[in-house]
C-alpha cells in the first residue's frame, strides 16, 4: 500500500460532500473493488453501509495536473 495524504482540497470536499474522512479510509485501506480505467486513474469503490450502501470512490486524476500552471 502507497503512502498516501490527503491534500487540503480533498479534505475539503470529503466535508463539503458530508462524508466522513474515516470511510474514505476504509475504502482505500479495504475496497470492495479496484479498477484502471482506460485513462490509467485507479479507482477504488466500497460500499458506505451507514449511508445506505452508498459508493464512495477514490482516485487519482493526473488530468487535474495538467490543468495547474
Amino acid at each position: 500500500m502507497p503512502n498516501i495524504d490527503l491534500s487540503a482540497h480533498a479534505k475539503h470536499m470529503v466535508a463539503e460532500r458530508d462524508l466522513l474522512e474515516e470511510w474514505v479510509w476504509r475504502t482505500i485501506n479495504a475496497p470492495d473493488g479496484e479498477y484502471l480505467a482506460d485513462d490509467s486513474n485507479a479507482h477504488y469503490t466500497k460500499a458506505i453501509q451507514e449511508r445506505e450502501g452508498r459508493i464512495v470512490t477514490v482516485f487519482f486524476d493526473r488530468r487535474l495536473g495538467k490543468k495547474r500552471g
